[in-house]
């Protein structure tokens, strides 16, 4: 069992009233995290540091921060098994959270690297003598807001471009995975960024509301991001505005990949599955519809039948596939499919739940009438919708709430560019599955996926704040 504490000014501590929840683990039902739960007055206390810590950090040489950062970047590396093990916190396999690892600590290096590339410009003034700037400086205090699925590497990206830019953190952690996300503060301290740099808290689940509100209106807190579901990021959106902070919103997805009647059929299943399975669909940018010209649906059909039955959800270690976040969350993808299939679609493969353990599902003729056709499942899903015409397929696309990756498979990269651009989407792969993230590139989405980019320069927009400052050389005239 996993000991979660509180990490305040660079002190590891349990909870001011003393009081704590226990994670429980969705495949075997035993406590696996004992996780103090922060009270109002401890979010308090962990942005009093952070902004305590704000002026030395921030005043560091960008050289100064990088080095840092990278070694943040090969302690976190080197403690590889101690994140893997924490995989029983969500039931996922060994296997993600070592990919999780490695992206993490990329994204550590990546942020290194860009800080010395928050530039600013000179701008030409009509006042005579007037020499005038624009200025990218720190904000101050960022809070971020991190999920479980992705624990190390939606943790690490809510901090690591903060703290490139000169800021200074407090990760609030997911209730799901609160020990892989205070392994990550543990690393960062040990880095020796510096006491209160990066702050985490962790709270009960029934104390989330109150301790999230808390911390955006503390006036120290200048930037908020946060990764998660739609229905939560709407609430985050709301008390951001109510307390006039920016923030960085990446929310659901319903990712649709596109087939198109020229598309090699056996390298769109492949990519198909990946982006459809693995990690039992709990990524944002999962792939929930397959939408396929119906001159080849049958054929994709097929031999995506195939591929779906031959990847088999079983205990984590045993199985090339893991379990759901909990047992709810498996009965909430079982009715998602019975509610579609009871409306006409087509059960080509999977559907049984064992506990949170749900083999990976396949449907076909899925249409408007089904909620599946509309609504995120975030589980091991994928339904095929078929069109007729290029044209009908983007209109299918985009027929939805959310837009956060896309896909489109055609052996024609003009024409594919052509609808690429015409998504609705952030983020689109020509080729390549919905499922694709790196470091450096600029990850966000549109319409209810969220608003605002992570990655590298498209970060720097988002945690430093432009000012414009002038020098006077020489007399002014004024009116008065």
């Amino acid at each position: 069992m996993f000991d979660v504490p509180l990490l305040i000014d660079g002190i590891q501590v349990q909870a001011s009233n003393g009081a704590t929840y226990d994670r429980i683990s969705p495949f075997t039902g035993e406590v696996v995290s004992r996780v103090a739960a922060a009270s109002l007055e401890d979010a308090d206390k962990a942005v009093t540091a952070a902004q305590r810590a704000f002026p030395a950090w921030a005043s560091l040489g960008p050289g100064e921060r990088r080095a840092r950062l990278t070694r943040a970047a090969e302690l976190l590396e080197s403690r590889a098994s101690e994140f893997m093990s924490m995989a029983t916190e969500t039931g996922a396999t060994e296997r993600w959270y070592g990919f999780n690892v490695k992206l993490a600590a990329n994204m550590l290096r990546d942020a290194a690297a860009m800080t010395t590339q928050i530039k600013g410009e000179i701008i030409a003034s009509d006042v005579p003598g007037s020499f005038s700037m624009a200025v990218r400086q720190p904000c101050g205090v960022v809070l971020g807001i991190a999920p479980w699925n992705a624990p190390l590497i939606l943790a690490t990206r809510a901090i690591a471009m903060p703290l490139a830019c000169g800021n200074t953190v407090v990760l609030k952690t997911s209730e799901c995975s609160p020990a892989a996300h205070a392994l990550i503060g543990e690393v960062l301290q040990s880095a020796e960024l510096g006491d209160g740099v990066v702050n985490v808290i962790s709270n009960a689940p029934a104390d989330a509301p109150a301790i999230v509100e808390r911390l955006i209106s503390n006036p120290a807190v200048r930037r908020v991001n946060f990764t998660g579901s739609t229905g939560v990021g709407r609430i985050i959106g709301q008390l951001a505005g109510k307390y006039l902070k920016p923030a960085v919103l990446e929310l659901g997805g319903k990712a649709p990949f596109l087939v198109l009647d020229d598309a090699d059929v056996n390298c769109a299943v492949e990519a198909a599955a990946f982006g459809a399975y693995f990690n039992q669909g709990q990524i944002c940018m999962s792939t929930e519809r397959l939408i396929v010209d119906e001159s080849i649906a049958n054929e994709f059909a097929e031999r995506m039948t195939l591929k779906t039955q031959s990847l088999v959800a079983g205990p984590p270690g045993e199985a090339v596939l893991g379990s759901l976040i909990d047992e709810a969350a498996a009965r909430r993808v079982l009715a998602l499919v019975q509610d579609a299939v009871q409306n006409g679609a087509s059960l080509l493969a999977g559907g049984g739940i064992e506990g949170s353990v749900m083999q990976p599902v396949l449907l076909d003729h899925v249409t408007p009438a089904m909620r599946l056709y509309y609504e995120e499942s975030f589980g091991p899903v994928a339904v095929i919708v078929r069109g007729k015409g290029d044209e009908e397929l983007l209109k299918l696309a985009n027929d939805s709430e959310f837009g956060l990756s896309a896909a489109i498979f055609s052996k024609s990269s003009s024409r594919a560019l052509a609808l690429a651009q015409r998504l609705e989407s952030g983020i689109c792969h020509i080729n390549g599955p919905t499922v694709h993230d790196e470091a450096p590139m600029p990850f966000g989405g549109v319409k209810s996926s969220g608003y605002g980019s992570f990655g590298s320069s498209a970060s720097i927009d988002h945690f430093t704040q432009l000012r414009w400052i002038t020098m006077q050389n020489g007399p002014r005239q004024y009116p008065i």
